[in-house]
């Protein structure tokens, strides 16, 4: 009998076949933390576990993303506490302004096919676009791998995700995600894989963004086949291959031809509907970044939509690169000076306007257009505001009106 690509990785790393449903024993190749949630790990293993040391400080990867720079002396001094101790335990650490966690272990190539990948954070989902087992996990099971270095993991049954043709004009990888969350819902894959097929041709920016968002369905995992582009760039081992006979628990097909430009309503990321129904709504504020949409590709994208042009008045534009690397390379072919020129305002790369924490929390009332992979009420702020998701094309589009604009309709 076949195997999805959750199993073949769990197998590998357990030393046994396992299916769907197995319980196994593993020790996973990277365990991320980020600055936010480090500290409360510190302790648990050092004064509840009572474990002094890491187990495998090679295993381990730390980065200070979340609120970065420190916005408060109170998150400075916890960052400081972080630096100390990946010191002191010789863990891997990636500074502020290096990037968020989950663009930055790809761009090192820490997360890579076959590999299993697991962090403080939910999406680390997004370390699927690569082809590796990537799953988030609470704090006090992040400090149990610290002290032990394994964990156990249920193996997820699989959601097949078959994806026929190619994108229309106007629309984009983050289309897609958001048309996956209308069609399964936000628990319509609770601790499942969801396993994307027919994207071979897909660019890795486009993957991660998938790869993200599959979280945000309940997902454990979210993986794409390392094939194309990833195969290119990645070594890929030469058991993990997607399997003719693996078994699935649910198939869904969405047909790219059809594909409309999406929109998240608030406050909820499943309640997703074409852009016509809502084109036309106001908005005060638009955020271009996150680990699902801040890559060079997305300000490039927002960058020749508003080249040239000016962003409407009374609208405040934030851009927030999801690397150092990321935003070198747009700032060395124009891209943002072009967004800069138009009236956006750029941020230090990190996730801080994403999770309402600094550099742009929304006010009371105010109404976002985010590419980002949260609208729940208060995520970026105040509890009054609203947040629509969307991709970086609808939101350059959104900037230059004012009101959610149809990029196809510029």
């Amino acid at each position: 009998m076949g195997q999805t690509l959750s199993e073949q990785i769990l197998s590998h790393a357990a030393g046994r076949p396992v299916r769907a449903g197995d319980l196994v024993v593993v020790r996973p190749d990277v365990v991320m933390s980020h600055d936010s949630l480090s500290p409360s790990i510190i302790k648990i293993m050092q004064e509840e576990l009572g474990v002094a040391s890491v187990k495998d400080p090679a295993q381990l990867v730390m980065v200070l993303d979340h609120v970065s720079p420190a916005s408060t002396v109170g998150v400075a001094n916890q960052q400081n506490q972080v630096r100390r101790f990946a010191r002191e335990q010789g863990v891997r650490l990636f500074e502020v302004g290096r990037g968020i966690c989950h663009q930055v272990l790809v761009e090192e190539q820490i997360a890579a096919p076959g590999k299993i990948v697991l962090g403080s954070d939910s999406h680390s989902t997004s370390y699927g676009a690569v082809g590796a087992f990537g799953s988030g996990m609470g704090s006090t099971d992040i400090a149990l791998i610290w002290a032990t270095g394994r964990t156990w993991l249920r193996v997820p049954e699989t959601v097949r995700v078959q994806v026929n043709g190619r994108f229309r004009p106007g629309a984009d990888a983050k289309d897609l995600s958001l048309k996956v969350c209308q069609v399964l819902t936000i628990a319509g894959a609770n601790y499942a894989a969801v396993e994307y097929h027919g994207l071979e041709w897909l660019p890795l920016p486009g993957r991660q963004t998938l790869a993200s968002m599959a979280v945000e369905v309940g997902a454990k995992v979210g993986i794409i086949p390392p094939e194309g582009e990833v195969a290119e760039r990645f070594s890929v081992p030469e058991w993990l291959r997607v399997d003719p006979d693996a078994e699935y628990a649910r198939t869904i097909i969405i047909d790219l031809e059809t594909l409309e430009p999406q929109i998240a309503l608030p406050h909820e990321v499943d309640q997703v509907v074409d852009i016509s129904q809502v084109a036309g709504t106001r908005v005060d504020v638009i955020f271009l970044g996150t680990c699902t949409n801040g890559r060079y590709e997305d300000l490039r994208q927002a960058a020749e939509i508003l080249r040239g042009r000016q962003v409407a008045s009374g609208v405040r534009f934030l851009i927030t690169p999801a690397s150092s690397r990321e935003m070198t390379r747009a700032a060395e072919d124009g891209t943002l000076a072009a967004l800069l020129s138009a009236g956006a305002t750029l941020t230090t790369p990190g996730c801080g306007p994403c999770m309402g924490r600094h550099q742009g929390t929304l006010g009371d009332d105010d109404v976002c257009l985010s590419t980002g992979n949260r609208n729940f009420k208060g995520r970026m702020g105040a509890p009054t505001s609203k947040i629509y998701l969307s991709s970086p094309a609808v939101a350059a589009a959104t900037a230059l009106t004012g009101v959610i604009t149809d990029p196809r309709n510029l």
